[in-house]
């Protein structure tokens, strides 16, 4: 190609602004939202790769058979870590532990870190380092810890604190320690972020919590990692420490009941994970001590990386069908050139030219179009995308941009050569064959195809996500506050926590409060514990530890009997108990009427001994889990020590938000209140489904301004090919409403043939999505319909600008031309 070209190139291009407009937008945006769309997924199988070697990197995980055995655990017996480094095969073995989270004094107020405690190895298996000061200093010091850059720019405003000291207080203890380093940020895509690390010999650390976490004797859990030899056997290794663990086991001294209710099954199971599918580890289930960070699903990123791709292809394609018009219309010019001696070679050099300069001219624009959406776009998909825009990906963005300009011009190309000088001059039109006509029509039904499909399934992910953000939990959540102290950790009630709860009780903008051991609608401290009624065989239960003013609290009624009463209900001698209507069933009851009075033999898992428990009453379902996991039998017993507060509000509920702020720094002031209302808590187990909805609503968007432009390509070929048809008609007495309804009908066929083609799609991948969920929206499968109406409106608008040039054309000119 000489310039010569891309300045003729770029003269056609300017003198048809609408035609070069419409392509290169079109392109642009395709380009766009798969570089978006490609990123993000880019991210997602991008975590944990910072960590040297990652893929010899393994977590160990444990499933504790007492407690029911259903699911995984991110985390394992500390003692685990010493035993590993005796094993063949393994080079390192660390690990982190959330025992302790650190709450920092500034200026009189507290702040909570993102604080983890690092056991020996840690640092150099992560490859964390410091950018000032010295690192193992701050993890071996008892007077010293680390935070991240951006924390120190968050907090102070400056990097230069290194050596300044600062109170610090955990759960239990408080202390004054100086930050030894700064360390470099852990990147966005990480499933161990952290803003501050210590080690395990930092003061606030009990001595038996340093002792547990560096040797393990009594089976706390922390979480674990280990670096293997690229020959190492997983399964040896696992294997190993599997027997370890049996081993330790047995030194806890269960009682043999607990032993044999296993039935053959190991008391704790231990796996290894790759560290780099922990992020799309979702079988896991966490507690009050796991690191929280959002997890992702392989399925549904494939799905976005797919749909990504599809938008670009379909962006291609209206490429394709517009140059293709294009060429069309320049038959004559082309036959010109060709007579007047322009060959193929310098014929598709030209056409080459004008490709790339619409394909670089779109990948410009489309990349400042995904940084310009890039924040917009990681709020949506709620991750941290900055990252994204770097030099690379800008210049694998223009790559692509190239590539695809390529491609797309070949089929144009192609149909130019085939033009024939001496029948377009003599006008008679010969330029593309009836099947690669067909071919590029079909292309067009296949956008609109996916944008109705894409609309469908968007349509019910967004208003199934709405169902189960606002379907009831079995109470009104709407006056309820949730916060914890002590992070969270039970903890027998102290003098703070009972002055706290007395002065909310008696303030006037609370109308109750009550503490438990989790709020409802999670499950961050869940176990189990054997119930069994007399004679009959036992079953392993989830047990909800509440205060007496629970259920009223909550405003619960009873099934059966009656509920926990602060009057009436003592933690001791006699052990009152609540079950749920499923658990009464699970228990042989024939009605909840049944169950009440019956005594319960009740069994911890590591205790021997039964406790005769009450039933008091039967209390409804309520959703402690998301729409996606099954209800379960649930016994509510009393206990003081949980951590977790609801407030109910009096009148309004910022009134009551502002009385427990105003209160908290009294009894607290060393530690930070995070608060949320209780639909907030429901909310958060469809985090994940409003983000997805949120993407696909912003591709769908993309795809139907895609197939905007293609029924309008549509429309403008059944014009341009029938133009003599309609002129005849006109002579022969047509009125315009007729030719309207000749264009309608034949791009009516093509959207029917759309519809068939997606919907009956959409509606599989509507049931797929849907069946997981327990409770489902019955405006799911309205979607479809939806989707094709939205269809047909944009079709309609799209091509009614041809429709009323066909409307308008005079059968003397037509016939003329």
């Amino acid at each position: 190609m000489r310039r010569a070209d891309f300045r003729v190139a770029w003269r056609i291009l300017v003198k048809e602004p609408a035609y070069s407009l419409v392509a290169v937008l079109g392109l642009a945006v395709g380009l766009a939202a798969f570089l978006l769309l490609s990123g993000f997924a880019q991210y997602s199988w991008s975590y944990d790769a910072q960590v040297p070697d990652v893929e010899h990197v393994y977590m160990i995980e444990q499933r504790s058979n007492l407690q029911g055995g259903t699911q995984w655990q991110d985390n394992a017996p500390t003692a685990l870590r010493e035993a590993a480094q005796a094993i063949p095969g393994v080079i390192a073995s660390t690990g982190y532990l959330a025992w302790h989270p650190l709450n920092i004094q500034i200026e009189g107020q507290a702040l909570k870190l993102k604080s983890l405690t690092a056991l020996p190895g840690f640092a150099e298996l992560m490859d964390i380092r410091a950018i000032k000061g010295d690192l193992n200093e701050a993890l071996t010091r008892p007077d010293a810890f680390a935070i991240t850059e951006s924390t120190a720019l968050r907090l102070f405003g400056t990097t230069d604190v290194v050596g300044r000291a600062f109170l610090l207080n955990s759960v239990e203890t408080q202390g004054t320690a100086r930050i030894a380093a700064i360390l470099r940020d852990p990147p966005a895509n990480t499933t161990i972020p952290f803003e501050s690390l210590n080690g395990v010999d930092l003061s606030l650390i009990p001595r038996m919590f340093r002792d547990e976490a560096l040797h393990g004797q009594q089976g706390w859990p922390g979480h674990l990692l280990i670096r293997l030899h690229p020959d190492a056997s997983v399964a040896a290794v696992t294997e190993a420490l599997q027997k370890f663990t049996d081993e330790a086991v047995k030194r806890f001294g269960l009682p043999p009941e607990s032993v044999e209710a296993q039935e053959g099954r190991k008391v704790i199971d231990i796996q290894l994970v790759p560290l780099r599918e922990a992020y799309f580890d979702r079988d896991v289930v966490t507690d009050s001590q796991s690191v929280a960070f959002d997890r992702g699903d392989r399925g549904v990123i494939s799905g976005l990386l797919a749909i990504g791709g599809l938008i670009l292809l379909l962006a291609a394609i209206n490429y394709v069908n517009l140059a293709t018009l294009r060429v069309i219309r320049r038959q004559r010019e082309i036959g010109v050139r060709k007579a007047l001696g322009f060959g193929n070679r310098r014929l598709a050099f030209q056409f080459l030219a004008e490709s790339m300069l619409m394909a670089m001219s779109a990948a410009i624009i489309g990349l400042a179009l995904a940084a310009i959406g890039l924040p917009w776009f990681s709020r949506l998909a709620n991750r941290d995308l900055a990252g994204l825009m770097t030099l690379e990906n800008g210049l694998a963005g223009l790559g692509a941009g190239v590539v695809v300009g390529l491609i797309v011009s070949l089929y144009p190309a192609w149909v130019a050569f085939r033009v024939r000088p001496a029948q377009v001059l003599a006008g008679r039109p010969d330029t593309e064959s009836p099947s690669a006509r067909r071919a590029r029509q079909a292309l067009s039904v296949i956008q609109i195809a996916a944008a109705m499909g894409l609309a469908s399934f968007t349509l019910a992910v967004a208003w199934q996500t709405n169902f189960s953000m606002n379907d009831s939990p079995g109470f009104d959540p709407t006056p309820l506050l949730i916060f914890e102290m002590n992070e969270g950790r039970k903890l027998q009630e102290d003098d703070n926590t009972q002055g706290f709860v007395a002065e909310m009780r008696n303030h006037p903008a609370v109308a109750g409060i009550t503490l438990a051991s989790d709020a409802v609608g999670r499950t961050r401290n869940p176990w189990h514990k054997e119930f069994r009624r007399e004679g009959g065989k036992p079953l392993m239960v989830e047990v909800k530890e509440v205060t007496p003013p629970f259920f009223e609290e909550y405003g619960i009624r009873p099934i059966a009997g009656r509920l926990f009463d602060p009057k009436l209900d003592h933690y001791d001698p006699v052990i009152p108990i609540v079950i749920n209507e499923m658990a009464a069933r699970y228990l042989g009851f024939a009605s909840p009427q049944q169950a009440v009075g019956v005594t319960l033999k009740g069994r911890g898992a590591f205790l021997s001994d039964l406790d005769a428990e009450v039933v008091i009453g039967v209390a409804p379902e309520i959703r402690f889990r998301s729409l996606r996991e099954p209800a379960v039998p649930i016994v509510y017993q009393l206990f003081s020590g949980g951590m977790t507060v609801t407030v109910r509000a009096r009148g309004s509920v910022a009134d009551a938000e502002a009385a427990v702020r105003s209160v908290w720094p009294k009894y607290f002031p060393r530690t930070e209140l995070q608060m949320s209302s209780a639909k907030n808590i429901f909310a958060a187990n469809y985090a994940d489904d409003a983000a997805l909805a949120k993407l696909l609503g912003l591709a769908t968007l993309v795809a139907m301004f895609i197939a905007a432009i293609g029924a309008y390509v549509l429309a403008t070929d059944a014009v341009q090919r029938r133009t003599r048809e309609i002129a005849l008609r006109k002579l022969f007495g047509a009125r315009r409403h007729d030719v309207g309804r000749l264009v309608a009908r034949e791009l009516g066929a093509m959207l029917l043939i759309a519809a068939l083609l997606a919907l009956p799609l959409a509606s599989l991948a509507i049931a797929r999505y849907l069946a997981p969920f327990t409770e489902r929206t019955p405006l799911a499968y309205w979607s479809t319909a939806v989707a094709l109406i939205a269809a047909l409106g944009v079709v309609g608008v799209a091509a009614a600008r041809q429709a009323r040039i066909a409307m308008a054309t005079k059968p003397s000119a037509a016939l003329r031309a």
